[in-house]
């Protein structure tokens, strides 16, 4: 059994689970910790042929249950194996947290490429990174295009009232991350945007799957440049599309422009398309009315904020392992970025 298991696995219970559910599976087993995540660890399983599969769980100590349910997570990958949208295959969960701890699933190991930064950006050629671009689009489409009823989820959670419920759900959880950091975070910001989207909120056109964290390094990129499997379902519900379009602006730099997170940064180069060409791309695929798409915008650098909100009070609280002062400096900042974002994009509203 390798001697440098990661926390997170407990090697002996994993491999047991992995000779009674994938009999493929020759021991002995190995696992790694797959970098890049900051909430539900992910880590790749290779065995003694070379096969490989991937093994997600939540983070360690500190959770906020309801973003860590590894059944849902399992659930929506596998309701979607038949569909458009491209996803890794399910292969087991397990709910027996005598076997690793904690709740985990496994999934087939996706052969690509994950744009994490500009550098990994800068190895595509300019064809490469426009397909990419495009073909991201078209992948939410097609998430938003799925009959949830057909494949079994319909009843994944609520269909209307999606962005009520997104304000009331994020802003608790905030609240909670602000409960776990000693002293507090100090962000009277998200106080305020948060009574103001409250106000604010467009009538939902349609209800359909939402990602809600759809961006370009949630993804696995094919050597042609298009995206092979859609990753990270973890926050997925069933809601307003419109959502998942507004984060995506706000995920994305356009070529020769100041990254506001490190995950926009593979974007701000040459050959990706525009923000404006990006939704220019999605209405031409749905029937949407886009209008109100400013809202959807503050919304989601609302909602960003309150998610490394939790990032920040995961690593300050040693649920992600072990993290440096500068780390938890550089979430404090890009926390400050986004408040002052928000600030902009309300006043922007009126």
């Amino acid at each position: 059994m390798d001697t440098d298991t990661p926390k997170g696995i407990e090697a002996d219970g994993v491999t047991t689970w992995f000779r009674e559910h994938v009999p493929s599976a020759r021991g002995p087993l190995s696992f790694s910790l797959i970098p890049g995540g900051h909430s539900n660890l992910t880590f790749r399983v290779r065995d003694a042929e070379g096969s490989m599969w991937v093994l997600r769980r939540p983070p360690l100590g500190q959770v906020l249950a309801s973003a860590h349910d590894m059944s849902r997570e399992h659930r929506i990958i596998a309701a979607l194996a038949d569909t458009a949208v491209p996803v890794p295959k399910a292969v087991g969960l397990c709910t027996d947290e005598s076997v690793n701890g904690a709740p985990f699933y496994v999934m087939e190991f996706v052969e690509g490429t994950v744009l994490r930064s500009r550098e990994e950006a800068e190895t595509l050629t300019i064809d490469q990174r426009r397909g990419a671009g495009e073909s991201l689009v078209d992948v939410m489409a097609a998430i938003h295009a799925v009959d949830v009823d057909s494949v079994g989820l319909g009843g994944l959670g609520k269909k209307e009232d999606y962005i009520a419920r997104q304000l009331k759900r994020w802003y608790g959880q905030f609240q909670k991350s602000d409960s776990q950091v000693e002293g507090g975070l100090h962000l009277d910001g998200i106080d305020r945007a948060h009574e103001k989207l409250l106000t604010l909120i467009p009538p939902q056109q349609s209800s359909g799957i939402v990602h809600g964290d759809y961006r370009l390094d949630n993804c696995i990129l094919s050597d042609s440049g298009e995206v092979n499997a859609v990753l990270d379902w973890e926050i997925c519900t069933l809601g307003d599309p419109m959502a998942d379009l507004g984060l995506l602006w706000v995920y994305w730099a356009d070529p020769g422009e100041e990254a506001l997170i490190p995950q926009a940064s593979p974007t701000a180069i040459d050959g990706f398309p525009t923000k404006v060409e990006l939704i220019e791309r999605y209405a031409a695929s749905s029937d949407l009315d886009l209008s109100n798409l400013d809202y959807y915008k503050a919304f989601g650098y609302w909602k960003l904020a309150c998610i490394i909100a939790g990032v920040y009070a995961r690593y300050a609280g040693g649920a992600m392992g072990d993290v440096s002062q500068d780390q938890l400096g550089g979430f404090r900042s890009m926390l400050d970025t986004l408040t002052d974002h928000i600030e902009v994009s309300l006043q922007e509203l009126g």
